[in-house]
């Protein structure tokens, strides 16, 4: 009977510990979508050049360039894209080039002037970066999920990390529900996953703090945002960026 009643106590905590390391679970969002063979994306409605270069884990500005797209980078519904190599225009003009002359041909490109660049495009550096939701941090950053996780009830507030401007917000990303995706510079860009309702659109210019969307659990198990920051393209770390006060 002893060993019974041992038995049956050893059972309950075992269970009791596999409740706990499921609780604890982080939630993890999906990652890049792989490139098509053909290394093509056709413009959908909604898509943006950063959202193109958001799926796959591009910089935004190597497939602008890529793809001849100047700022402010638009897109029309049917462009293909062209994700890796050398698109097919620099090949037409490569093999134009070489038919017509063996020379160097040399393609000059007006400089765009500061004062134009910045009437669409944020440039100003980011020194603070504020913590874009209060809640409880449920998921950290890591090789799958490319972001933190920030655990909260249906319809608190999310804000924008530092000042930029909405280049995307939709629901056209797998995996990501309602996304908001914020420029702040050349370099950096955040983006804000799983959101409810939605408060700005894209082309908006924001400032750091302010609410842009409500906390909601499109794309996703339980009501939570998921936020990533990439720096040239790549993703970093958020905790080594944000504020050390978690509430601003």
């Amino acid at each position: 009977m002893r060993n019974l009643l041992a038995f049956v106590l050893l059972s309950s905590l075992l269970f009791a510990c596999a409740d706990a390391r499921r609780v604890h679970v982080p939630v993890v969002s999906a990652g890049y979508e792989k490139i098509p063979r053909s290394g093509l994306h056709r413009v959908e409605k909604g898509d943006t050049i950063y959202s193109i270069a958001w799926r796959y884990g591009l910089d935004y500005r190597v497939l602008s360039k890529r793809n001849n797209i100047n700022p402010p980078y638009k897109v029309k519904v049917g462009d293909l894209i062209y994700l890796h190599g050398p698109s097919r225009h620099d090949l037409l003009l490569h093999s134009i080039a070489q038919a017509r002359s063996s020379s160097p041909v040399y393609k000059i490109v007006k400089p765009v002037e500061m004062a134009q660049m910045t009437d669409f495009e944020p440039y100003q550096a980011i020194h603070y970066w504020q913590w874009p939701a209060r809640g409880t941090l449920i998921g950290y950053f890591s090789e799958a999920n490319k972001g933190i996780n920030i655990g909260g009830k249906m319809g608190d507030p999310i804000y924008s990390a530092a000042k930029g401007k909405i280049v995307y917000s939709g629901s056209g990303l797998r995996s990501y529900g309602n996304l908001i995706i914020i420029k702040h510079n050349s370099d950096y860009l955040t983006a804000y996953a799983h959101a409810g309702k939605v408060y700005v659109k894209e082309g908006d210019w924001v400032k750091m703090g302010q609410p842009i969307a409500e906390m909601g659990n499109s794309g996703a198990r339980r009501v939570m945002l998921h936020f990533e920051l990439r720096k040239e393209g790549q993703p970093v770390n958020p905790l080594v960026y944000l504020s050390k006060r978690r509430y601003n």
